[in-house]
């Protein structure tokens, strides 16, 4: 089967195959982060009194999906402290002080903890006002156990060399990887056919994914 031989609703379909998907609670994945997210979900709900939270870690771990998250509910967000000048550093330390007089909630992230990063000790003292949460992103195994847990709630009957592919070529966040499996699975029970690794490589290739 080849695309060049699909009828034109299904190219279309294939189209929209990888959408921006929403991050939220939902689609993160939470692997040994059980007490940053749920301290972060405290914050939101106003259950636990916290104005600040710094969220640290590798790159791809998490962070800015939560940060997003907190985003969306009203949260001030500055990502990646670790890239900050010394204006930059005096900004974001005069933000610090400003949120905290107007009560106002506020997430930021680094690659490192607060005294790692060579900050001002003024603004480093001000990242670790609140908690601090070293954020653990998912080993590959994670990965493949997340995505064969989610396409088996689906009722998808996926094959492991089409996870393995999609970790190894597609993009290795978890809300892409899911948007991919359930576009995959529309397609399939749409056209009534089996996902095969061929078949996704050929619409990777078309789509540019």
């Amino acid at each position: 089967l080849y695309l060049n031989k699909l009828p034109i609703d299904m190219k279309q379909m294939l189209l929209a195959l990888s959408p921006t998907p929403k991050q939220s609670f939902e689609n993160f994945v939470v692997g040994q982060n059980i007490e940053a997210v749920h301290t972060l979900k405290q914050i939101i709900s106003n259950e636990l009194p916290i104005q600040f939270i710094y969220l640290w870690g590798n790159e791809g771990s998490g962070k800015s999906h939560l940060a997003h998250i907190a985003s969306d509910h009203g949260f001030i967000i500055h990502d990646d402290v670790h890239l900050l000048d010394e204006p930059g550093q005096i900004e974001l330390f005069n933000t610090y002080n400003k949120c905290k007089d107007s009560k106002q909630n506020m997430l930021v992230t680094g690659l490192y903890s607060p005294r790692q990063m060579k900050l001002r000790d003024d603004l480093a003292t001000r990242l670790a006002w609140g908690v601090t949460y070293e954020v653990i992103g998912l080993s590959d195994e994670e990965k493949k156990l997340a995505l064969l847990k989610h396409a088996d709630e689906r009722g998808m009957k996926l094959n492991m060399d089409i996870i393995d592919y999609c970790l190894k070529y597609l993009k290795r966040d978890m809300p892409n990887l899911f948007s991919i499996l359930e576009a995959l699975d529309k397609w399939s029970l749409t056209y009534k056919r089996p996902i095969t690794l061929p078949l996704l490589k050929e619409i990777i290739e078309a789509n540019k994914i």
